[in-house]
This record gives C-alpha cells, sequence and structure tokens, in this order.
C-alpha cells in the first residue's frame, strides 16, 4: 500500500492536483476565486497539456519517446531539490535586499505596470548573462540542449539554475521596490506563460498565435530563442513582453523560410541525457585546465562561450558576423547571375 501511495503521490505532484483537490475535497469553492484557487486551477494545465501534445503526435505519426529523453531524466534527477534551492533563495534575497530599497510600492494596478516592467528587465539581465558567461552558461545549456520543441523542455534545467535565476531577478525587483506578494503573483504569471512557450508543432503548429506575436512574446519567439541557426542565435531573452529585447537589440521574429534548428551549437551525443545535463560543464572543465596561466583560465569562466586564449574564437558574435557576410557575399553573386543573365537574353 505504501508503494501504491507514492506513485499516487508523484502523480497528483506532477500533474499539480493536490491544491484543486483540497478545494474540492473542502467543498468551500468560493476559494477559486483567491489567488490559491487560481493557483490550483491554472497549477495542472502544463502537464494536461504535456499528455495532449503526445497523443496529438502520437496520432497524427509524430511522437518520438526520444523527443522527450532529455527532459524526463532531468525532471528525475532535479526531483524536488532544484524547487527547494529556489524557494530558499527567494526567501534570502527577500529578506537582506528589502532593508535597501530603493522605495516601497503598494499592490495597486499601476504599480503592477511597473513591477512587471521591472521583472522582464530582471529577467532579461539573468537571460542574457546565462548565454554570456560562460560559467552561467553550463547551468542553462540543459536547457538548450533538447533537439525538439515541445512542453517538457520546460523541465529541462541544471538543478542550480533556479536558484542562480531567482537570485539576479527577485534581488533586483526589490532593489527596485517591487513588494513581495506583487513579486509572488507576477512570479506566477512568469512561470505560466513561461511553460506555455515552449508548446511545440505536435500541439501548436504556428506558433505566431496571429496577433498575439506582435504584442508579447509567442511559442515562435521563443522556438527562436531555442534555435542554434546563426540568425536566431542569442535572441528573444525577455518572457512575456518583449520591451527590453527591443530596447537593447535582440528582439528576432521567426523567418518561416527558415527552418528552426534546435539544441546548442556545440557538437553533442545525440539525445544523450548525460551530455545535456554535464556535458558543457566538462568542456569549460577541459578548456580551464589546458589554459596557460591564471588570466587565461579565469577568462575562460567569465567570458562567452566559444572564446579562445587563442583568439580563434566562436562566440555568437563572431559566428553571426560570418552569416551576415556570408549573406551579403550571396547577394552579391546573386546580383551578378541577374547582369549576366540579363547580357545573355539582350544578344538573344
Amino acid at each position: 500500500m505504501d508503494f501504491l501511495k507514492t506513485i499516487y503521490d508523484h502523480i497528483t505532484g506532477f500533474f499539480g492536483l493536490g491544491g484543486l483537490y483540497d478545494i474540492i475535497k473542502s467543498g468551500d469553492y468560493g476559494k477559486l476565486l483567491t489567488y490559491d484557487g487560481i493557483t490550483a486551477l491554472l497549477g495542472p494545465m502544463l502537464p494536461v497539456l504535456l499528455v495532449f501534445e503526445i497523443i496529438r503526435g502520437a496520432f497524427y505519426k509524430r511522437f518520438k519517446v526520444i523527443h522527450y529523453k532529455i527532459s524526463f531524466w532531468t525532471y528525475v534527477l532535479n526531483a524536488y531539490i532544484g524547487s527547494v534551492l529556489s524557494i530558499a533563495m527567494v526567501a534570502f534575497c527577500i529578506g537582506f535586499f528589502s532593508r535597501f530599497a530603493i522605495f516601497k510600492t503598494s499592490f495597486t494596478w499601476y504599480w503592477f505596470i511597473y513591477g512587471y516592467i521591472v521583472w522582464e528587465f530582471a529577467h532579461f539581465w539573468y537571460h542574457y548573462l546565462a548565454h554570456k558567461v560562460r560559467i552561467l552558461w553550463c547551468l542553462h545549456s540543459t536547457h538548450h540542449a533538447p533537439e525538439s520543441m515541445n512542453l517538457s523542455v520546460t523541465f529541462a534545467h541544471f538543478f542550480l539554475e533556479g536558484p542562480y535565476a531567482d537570485l539576479i531577478r527577485t534581488s533586483i525587483c526589490i532593489l527596485l521596490g517591487v513588494n513581495p506578494p506583487m513579486l509572488f503573483v507576477i512570479m506566477f504569471i512568469d512561470g505560466f506563460w513561461g511553460s506555455m512557450i515552449h508548446i511545440g508543432e505536435n500541439l501548436v503548429e504556428d506558433g505566431r498565435l496571429g496577433f498575439l506575436n506582435k504584442i508579447v512574446l509567442t511559442p515562435s519567439h521563443h522556438r527562436v530563442h531555442h534555435a542554434r541557426n546563426p540568425l536566431y542565435m542569442d535572441t528573444n531573452f525577455c518572457n512575456l513582453l518583449p520591451i527590453w529585447d527591443k530596447v537593447f537589440g535582440t528582439y528576432q521574429n521567426e523567418d518561416r523560410k527558415i527552418p528552426i534548428e534546435y539544441g546548442i551549437s556545440r557538437p553533442m551525443v545525440k539525445n544523450s541525457f548525460l551530455d545535456a545535463y554535464f556535458g558543457e560543464i566538462i568542456a569549460l572543465a577541459k578548456d580551464v585546465y589546458k589554459a596557460p596561466g591564471i588570466k587565461n583560465k579565469f577568462l575562460y569562466m567569465v567570458m562567452p562561450p566559444g572564446w579562445s586564449h587563442t583568439g580563434d574564437h566562436k562566440m555568437t558574435t563572431v559566428v553571426k558576423k560570418a552569416y551576415f557576410e556570408s549573406l551579403g557575399e550571396e547577394r552579391v553573386q546573386q546580383e551578378k547571375k541577374n547582369v549576366k543573365q540579363g547580357e545573355k537574353e539582350e544578344v538573344v
């Protein structure tokens, strides 16, 4: 019986049914209109949609178990450790940084708008640094390792990424006056939408979501973010509102003529959970070990992925520059071809 109860607890825990079950059991349905009630209602939506995504993919013969391997084993390995560490980090940041807040806000609609803009600013910098500082990329790369997009990818995280993210985001928000109750509501909205934008083609083929693509960051934008195509690298760092991506020049719409290639640019053992989880850490350790001098060892940790002490850089900025230069050369060659074709037609 203990074994069956353990299985039951894991299933209800994964589907987030505990809160909803407690409300139904109490018979006090008025609680559904409270914050706890809303979270209890929306909590099961992601796992239910994930199951529906798998069923729909299987129906159209597009489902492959291998596409869920990395996310599944990451979820199993992390269990609840990552979430516990994240909660502890949020509590620490609120307790420590509240005394240094530049001012205090109240929970009103106008301060909520301010709070969300600040949250997106904080999220942008956590996310941007996770792509631009190699030791932080080691924490974030697991999330980018899957070579297909589906809702399970939202579970694919190295267990220390959550605490790192919450250190940056919570600290900035508290210092800029976002009060804790409002911050928790913003975190819930951000977490919910942050999961939804991982919806794959098996559930929503066109992730642009119509007119919403011009207002918020949609699954289409986040598919671009997960791409290793040079055009798409290091773009769309925000989560819901694209304000800061547009301010800092990292906003990128999906070009439907360019098929998205998911995954990271480093050669990986295909669909390997161990390589996805530990591969970047091992690669960094090897580079640090081989690097001459303390300075170069340190630079390997803090410079962007692809930096090399030899000067043979393969950073995103270098790859993108070469890509756009090649596009320019292609256009020149195409123009020459068009001119030659025109000359032939005149002779005829």
